[in-house]
């Protein structure tokens, strides 16, 4: 299962990162995004990281205490691999003199654009010099012990530990609102952490692996993990200063809440960016809200862009990617179909 998953992984990146420099109206030369994805099929995990967003599991140990295991590593240019791959296409690896623990990409002959991240899409002004959009894939098989996944980005990690995020979300009220208490949590963090900076993108999406229904699931869903579908979950931000996004989405056992800063026409970010016998692509919903515009008395993390022309979702990521990967046929014999190339 594993090297037919590899193989669609790195087509989709590939592809991925090719239309967005042919994009007409977004302009990642100088801008892009992280990117971290999985595939779970039955108690199989394949999991594609690009750049410094991160794939956290909450599991249970020997004593039966909830703890954080990580299962994607950082893809910063600290990382001795990186910075070799980039030192040995020209560019350079360096920290500024205010902020020395944090390591960034630059030109050539340029103090520009001192990118945070070894990998991502888009920032095509370093993709000759070393920064690449080629994912880390990695495999993990899924044991009863195993409660919960959280895809989350950069400005998670941040301000919070992995066990920090692990209680957040094992705390929160339903598993439909987990995701959102985790972004509510990183944001208030960034506030009091960092006064005066603007908060880092803040997406996040929890996968819950248990089989038990919830009775907590967003009102005109479905029960989130009673359903027979698998899922594939990304997670994806952008930054920039005009307004804040925050969404979620239960469907197959799925939570996206993201608060995402947005700009005009560009991908901007401050340090970067149930078993079943198929596999089916996760369905672009059929309806959604109409966002409203930012009130003084609502947090952060509710505020959202009006803005139709120019607005950014998090579910475009999800919609995009399901459109260049073609998961492999995993079936033999009689079952083979091709129904899951189909929306349903």
């Amino acid at each position: 299962m594993f090297l037919p998953l590899k193989q669609s992984y790195l087509k989709a990146f590939k592809l991925m990162d090719k239309e967005l420099k042919l994009h007409p109206t977004v302009d990642c030369f100088c801008s892009g995004s992280t990117a971290v994805t999985l595939v779970k099929q039955g108690l199989d995990l394949v999991i594609g990281n690009l750049g410094d967003s991160r794939a956290i599991m909450g599991t249970r140990d020997a004593s039966n205490n909830l703890t954080a295991l990580q299962l994607t590593v950082d893809l910063k240019p600290n990382l001795p691999r990186e910075a070799a791959r980039i030192q040995q296409c020209k560019g350079r690896v360096f920290a500024l003199q205010d902020e020395p623990e944090v390591a960034r990409v630059w030109l050539p002959n340029n103090d520009s654009p001192g990118l945070a991240m070894a990998r991502a899409f888009g920032d095509f002004c370093l993709k000759d010099y070393g920064l690449i959009s080629v994912p880390e894939i990695s495999y993990r098989r899924l044991t009863e012990k195993d409660e919960f996944i959280i895809l989350a980005t950069d400005g998670v990690w941040d301000v919070l530990s992995n066990k920090e995020a692990v209680d957040i979300v094992a705390s929160a009220p339903s598993r439909a609102t987990a995701a959102r208490a985790l972004v509510d949590c990183a944001v208030r963090s960034w506030r009091l952490k960092f006064p005066t900076s603007k908060s880092d993108d803040c997406a996040v999406v929890c996968l819950f692996l248990g089989h038990e229904k919830s009775a907590d699931s967003v009102q005109g869903s479905e029960p989130n993990v009673e359903t027979a579908e698998p899922t594939v979950e990304v997670s994806s931000s952008t930054q920039d200063s005009s307004a804040g996004v925050d969404e979620d989405i239960a469907d197959a056992g799925m939570h996206v809440s993201s608060a995402v800063h947005i700009s005009e026409a560009t991908l901007q970010h401050s340090t970067t960016l149930r078993e079943v016998d198929e596999i089916v692509p996760v369905d672009e919903p059929t309806a959604s809200k109409e966002p409203g515009r930012c009130g003084s008395a609502r947090s952060l993390a509710d505020c959202i862009s009006t803005n139709e022309e120019e607005e950014w979702s998090a579910l475009e990521g999800v919609t995009r990617v399901n459109s260049l990967l073609n998961l492999p046929r995993l079936l033999s014999g009689d079952k083979r179909s091709t129904s899951w190339r189909k929306r349903r």
